[in-house]
């Protein structure tokens, strides 16, 4: 009995019949969730800024790398999800598996994840927007004081994502078609424009960081070997790739919807899988196509492709590319507000947070205050931080919270063999050991700095846990057998 007292499997699957949440999601609607969350800054920021920055032409193989570590991790969501399909994903598998204080750990993770990745991608939206239609800079964009355009698209998806599962779901889908289009006619035309000086080399040698770059803001690994900065070469490839696997965080999104899907034991799995399949591709060709139409050090961070685009005069599609952008950055905070909803629901449901965001609205079917008060909390980091600096910790959250993932898999086939699996894990307790394995080796190419912010939040995290969760916890007075915790 303690911090160490889990959730019994049983009474996590009996949740599912609560009808708190309504089940109207189908495995094609997971699909497009999955690809609205992931196709986004990826495809129109974070590849031309990686490519300049870290990797030069290899920011593919950056992709390709960020691909393979989070399809090991989507494996062993795909067996998770489908075998406990609930609210709350990676927080209630460690719940169910490594104990209490880790899965509170792992959920505060994933509300630092989601609402940071919200408010960085609606600044992204207002920039985008205000170079689409000529809005206001003062209003809309990094430069406003207070960034209105941020504020009101969070407002206006929150209305949405409150009013039903199935009203975001659809919003979604149409959001998804558009971008996905663009992206498409990116590579049907791009590769038209390649020539092969650009992707020579594919891998530009190493050299030292101009201005030889602050401890602070060297990859934990060159920092802990007492290794001057430097960028290209592996080292950068590596780099970028721990940089670039944010874009593809967003398929964890899908295994919160468990108890809003008709059929979750069958579409989880579709829809985490086929998502991640889809994107990657996506990623590695737009990547090939930008580094191979632009050389690598002239790419525009701003507006990478659009300016690509621009250079070979085909400005026509540099303008449907803002507007993918926009109708792209657009979905990717409609589902990240979604999953907020969730795991702060699941949370609330256990008692770790005030048991009133663990309700859901009698009509909508949806945890409306978790979504709200997370809503609140995101457009105001959005009004006023310039939070650019703090992406990484986006890409921190989601790799800490896979390395959860990764372990509970064998830990849970220990504990429960009994339970029936839909989907397994090739290779168990292998495969997964490799998945959190790779997911640490990426954590440590992160910078410093990013681990130090990190170290902070999950310190606050743990005194709220200790000050107010594990007195409320629903397992320090359970109040039926179902729900007796487990030391």
């Amino acid at each position: 009995m303690g911090i160490t007292r889990t959730l019994n499997v049983d009474d996590i699957l009996a949740r599912q019949d609560s009808g708190d949440l309504k089940r109207r999601l189908r495995g094609r609607d997971l699909v497009g969730f999955g690809v609205g969350i992931i196709i986004g800054t990826g495809i129109f920021t974070l590849a031309g800024v990686e490519a300049k920055t870290h990797a030069g032409p290899a920011v593919t193989l950056s992709f390709v790398i960020g691909a393979v570590v989070a399809g090991l991790a989507a494996l062993c969501y795909a067996e998770l999800a489908s075998s406990v399909p609930t609210a709350g994903s990676a927080y209630t598998y460690a719940f169910a598996t490594l104990g209490e204080v880790f899965a509170w750990i792992i959920g505060w993770d994933l509300l630092l994840e989601f609402a940071l990745g919200a408010a960085v991608v609606s600044r992204g939206w207002s920039g985008y927007l205000a170079n689409l239609m000529g809005l206001p800079p003062e209003w809309f964009g990094e430069d406003a004081t207070v960034n209105i355009g941020a504020v009101v698209i969070i407002a206006v998806l929150t209305v949405v994502a409150v009013l039903g599962i199935r009203e975001s779901a659809l919003a979604t889908n149409v959001l998804v078609i558009v971008k996905v289009a663009v992206c498409v006619l990116i590579l049907a035309v791009g590769v038209f424009f390649i020539k092969g000086s650009n992707l020579t080399p594919f891998i530009p040698p190493a050299h030292p960081a101009e201005g030889g770059g602050s401890v602070l803001h060297q990859p934990v690994v060159q920092a802990g070997l007492g290794l001057s900065q430097s960028v290209y070469g592996l080292a950068g490839v590596i780099s970028a790739a721990a940089i670039v696997f944010f874009a593809y965080t967003g398929f964890e999104a899908l295994a919160n919807l468990g108890e809003e899907t008709r059929n979750p034991r069958k579409d989880l799995r579709v829809g985490i899988l086929g998502a991640l399949g889809i994107c990657a591709l996506l990623y590695i060709g737009v990547s090939i196509v930008l580094t191979g139409m632009v050389p690598f050090t002239d790419i525009d961070a701003g507006a990478p492709l659009a300016a690509a685009f621009d250079s070979v005069g085909q400005h026509w599609i540099s303008a449907l590319i803002s507007l993918g952008a926009v109708t792209g950055l657009t979905s990717v905070m409609m589902v990240e507000l979604v999953t907020i909803g969730r795991i702060g629901f699941a949370m609330g449901r256990d008692g770790l947070l005030p048991k009133a965001l663990g309700t859901a609205h009698p009509r909508w079917g949806t945890p409306h205050r978790m979504t709200i008060g997370g809503a609140v909390l995101i457009a105001l980091l959005a009004a006023f931080v310039p939070i650019t600096e703090l992406s990484d910790m986006v890409s921190i959250g989601a790799l800490s919270a896979m390395i959860i993932v990764a372990t509970a898999v064998p830990v849970l086939r220990r504990r429960r063999p009994d339970l029936k699996r839909p989907f397994t894990v090739p290779l168990s307790p292998v495969l997964p050991i490799v998945a959190a394995l790779a997911c640490f080796y990426l954590m440590l190419n992160l910078d410093v700095m990013t681990w130090i912010r990190f170290a902070v939040w999950l310190a606050i995290g743990l005194a709220i846990y200790f000050g107010y969760g594990r007195r409320h916890s629903r397992l320090a007075t359970p109040t039926d057998p179902s729900s007796a915790p487990r030391s």
